[in-house]
């Protein structure tokens, strides 16, 4: 059979163009056996029966604490009985460290680490140099589905890691492990026992080249929650993103960085993007954003110089160069900034990814303090979505960014006009200034 590697649809004959899902030259040959696979049956002994959504009865889904809380964050609270995680990354960039180091801190559970790439005296030396021993954890070498379930039955676990998922196979197909087929299958059988035995399963997958996760796109719609481990090997900080979860928010996210002796976890990310520096530079702002419902500071750096080369460069990283672009137009058009001959460099610190609208408002006063060359105050943040006209618009969960910028000393804060309806000022000691207009803004940074 021929399999799509984008989405797993099937052909009995090879097509340029996946039939399914429209993508080019993603076919690929499997070997299908005939023999059954493990644990079907063709007899169903029980049959489910329709029920009014009010006769169902809501439970609350028991959980396992993890040891690390930016993990639970990201899980929603916790990890959930009978639910299969996928969690994927970069090579190198620490996915089995971070399993690892909270699966040996857990004393009260059974554990089963299913290793289909590492030596057990390689997760030894890990654990050894993180600092973690654990006596209820136990560490198999196996790339057999079959001899994986034997394990299981004899060990009988609590919670069960494979790492990673591409090199498992099972005697079902004829295939070489981390195809189609193959990662489709175990995936599927997994999830059976996870869902049958209660048992939590976490699932270490690799990536391709593009970042996304490899195999077919049938893996992330299988497992319950795809947790995204992120992060530049340059930097020391990783990032730990929800992609997809059954049981909690999308939109949290988890900070880590990386030490000798593992991952540590970064509890007040604020006071680790900026720089606390006391000479006043320019081209520097204090953005407040929002990450689910973490709020942190964060500087945006902007260099504006005249272009050397006739075509002026537009460089951004950490934002998208689509809405500096737009921001540049706003700028250019509703304030009477001449930028359209200068390059423009933008970078937010700390090698994060920022998709917050609020941070606009730091991005194009970073810009506007590089072009004229002069400092923003110390001790000013700012926080909000700028319009195509110009105009500052409200953002959301206001009171909570107030009281970040406050905690980390920040004496004055510049928000949208009309964005504290209901909101106590008199609890807070920082100054509040609202603004309607990107020129009132600027007033207000460089009177």
């Amino acid at each position: 059979m021929w399999y799509c590697t984008s989405c797993g649809a099937d052909s009995p004959k090879w097509e340029g163009r996946c039939p399914s899902c429209g993508q080019w030259g993603t076919m690929v040959e499997e070997k299908v056996s005939a023999k059954p696979n493990r644990g079907s049956n063709t007899t169903r002994s029980t049959k489910s029966v329709p029920q009014k959504v009010s006769e169902i009865q809501a439970m609350n889904e028991p959980r396992i604490h993890m040891p690390s809380e930016e993990l639970n964050r990201v899980l929603g609270g916790g990890l959930v009985a009978g639910s299969l995680v996928l969690i994927g990354g970069e090579p190198g960039i620490g996915k089995s460290t971070l399993v690892l180091q909270n699966i040996l801190s857990i004393k009260s559970k059974t554990i089963l680490y299913v290793s289909g790439e590492e030596s057990a005296t390689q997760l030894k030396m890990r654990a050894d140099r993180i600092g973690r021993q654990s006596d209820n954890c136990y560490i198999v070498c196996e790339t057999s589905l079959e001899n994986i379930f034997e394990h299981i039955e004899a060990i009988e676990p609590q919670l069960l890691i494979v790492d990673s998922i591409q090199t498992i196979a099972t005697d079902a197909i004829e295939s070489a492990a981390g195809s189609v087929s193959q990662v489709r299958e175990c995936s599927a059988q997994l999830l059976k026992y996870a869902k049958e035995s209660g048992v939590p399963v976490l699932l270490i997958g690799h990536i391709n080249k593009e970042g996304s996760i490899a195999g077919p796109k049938v893996l992330e719609h299988i497992v319950d929650a795809v947790l995204q481990f992120e992060g530049d090997r340059q930097y020391m900080y990783r990032i730990l993103r929800s992609i997809k979860n059954r049981f909690g928010s999308t939109s949290e996210l988890g900070i880590y960085e990386m030490c000798q002796r593992g991952l540590r976890e970064v509890s007040n990310p604020s006071e680790m993007l900026l720089s606390h520096s006391e000479e006043e530079l320019s081209g520097v702002a204090i953005g407040v954003t929002l990450e689910g419902i973490r709020p942190f500071l964060i500087e945006a750096q902007a260099l504006v110089s005249t272009a050397a080369y006739g075509t002026p460069q537009r460089s951004v990283t950490g934002f998208d160069s689509k809405r500096m672009n737009m921001l540049l137009a706003v700028l250019e058009k509703r304030v009477g900034f001449k930028l359209a001959q200068k390059d423009v460099f933008l970078n937010i610190a700390g090698g994060l990814k920022v998709n917050d609208p609020a941070l606009d408002l730091a991005v194009i006063c970073a810009i506007l303090s590089s072009n004229v060359d002069m400092a923003i105050p110390h001790g000013v943040c700012m926080s909000g979505e700028v319009g195509l006209s110009g105009e500052i618009r409200p953002i959301t969960r206001i009171e909570q960014r107030i009281m970040e910028a406050e905690k980390l000393g920040m004496e004055t804060i510049i928000i949208p006009r009309n964005n504290l309806k209901g909101v106590d000022l008199s609890r807070f000691k920082i100054k509040v200034v609202e603004v309607a207009k990107v020129e009132e803004a600027f007033r207000q940074l460089f009177a």
